[in-house]
Formats: C-alpha cells, structure tokens, sequence
C-alpha cells in the first residue's frame, strides 16, 4: 500500500496566512490611485497639454468675438460656449488620416478672462486630435492626444490679434 503524507495545518496558520494576502492587498491597491497618473505622464501624448496662454489688449467681449472670427477664418466649427460663459470649444473638418480608412479632426478648448495684472483679456488654449484609425467600419471610436506646441495654437492667436487690430480702410 502506498504511503501518503499528510500535511499538518493548523487553523492558526490558515488565518495568518490570510491576513497575510489582505495585508498584502491592500498594500497594493494603496498605490493604484497614483499609478495611472505617473503611466500616463510618462506616456508621450498621453498626459494632458499645457495650455496655452496669451493676453490681449481689449476686453473678454471683443477678444471673445476676435477668436470667433478667427475659427471661422481656420476653417473650424464653433461648438459651444459663449462670452459671458468666458469658453469656447470649437471643432475642425474631419480629415483623411494617414491611414487608409483612418481620419482625424482638431478641437480647441478656450477660455477668457479679464488679465490678472492690468487691462485685457487672458486667452488659455487647449488642443487635442482625435484619431479614428478605421472610420470606415468603426466610425466613432477614436483616440484623443493632447496636441503640445502646435502651431495651429499660433494661427489662432494670431487670428485674434488680426481680428483686433483696426482695419486700415
């Protein structure tokens, strides 16, 4: 007859080990919280952007109405906000992605508010590109990156400047 070998526990170890594991656990669902975060920082595109900011010499209302005219000028849709809201978000076309069957678009987030230290207005822009790689079948279901230095930054403050600026006749 075979020999077995029994294991000897007793219910005091089964009970440490156990609240060995919870320990354990909970040392490692602690730190989740912060994970993410510093994964994504790390990531290129995939923390969030440093806005953007310029100061205007006139008040929110006709630097709002500057940056207005100045998406309609880049080609893009106004999508929401308002002067006395002191935010905009507009839109570009949908265009071909570098894939075939791929698209994206550009969103701008900007917000207005009277400039800290003197007269004007501040403007803080946000852009992001959204990315479809296969808008054909999975229309939708896009990826969205930060945009960091972008010059379409650049052309829209220009735009407001423009847009500022009296118009010599």
């Amino acid at each position: 007859m075979p020999t077995r070998i029994h294991f000897f526990r007793p219910a005091a170890a089964g009970f440490i080990l156990s609240l060995n594991l919870a320990i354990l656990l909970g040392m490692l669902l602690a730190g989740c919280e912060q994970v993410p975060e510093s994964i994504r920082e790390r990531v290129p595109g995939g923390g969030a952007a440093q806005p953007r900011v310029q100061v205007f010499q006139a008040d929110p209302k006709a630097t709002f109405a500057a940056a207005k005219a100045a998406l309609d000028q880049m080609g893009y849709k106004f999508t929401r906000g308002g002067p006395a809201q002191g935010r905009m978000e507009a839109m570009s076309e949908i265009s071909p992605g570098d894939w075939p069957g791929s698209s994206h678009q550009f969103s701008l987030h900007a917000d207005f508010r009277p400039a800290a230290d003197g007269p004007g207005t501040e403007v803080t822009v946000r852009m992001t590109e959204v990315i479809e790689a296969d808008s054909t079948n999975h229309p939708g279901q896009g990826t969205e990156n930060a945009l960091t230095d972008t010059p379409l930054v650049d052309v829209f403050f220009h735009g407001i400047q423009q847009n500022l600026s009296p118009q010599k006749p």
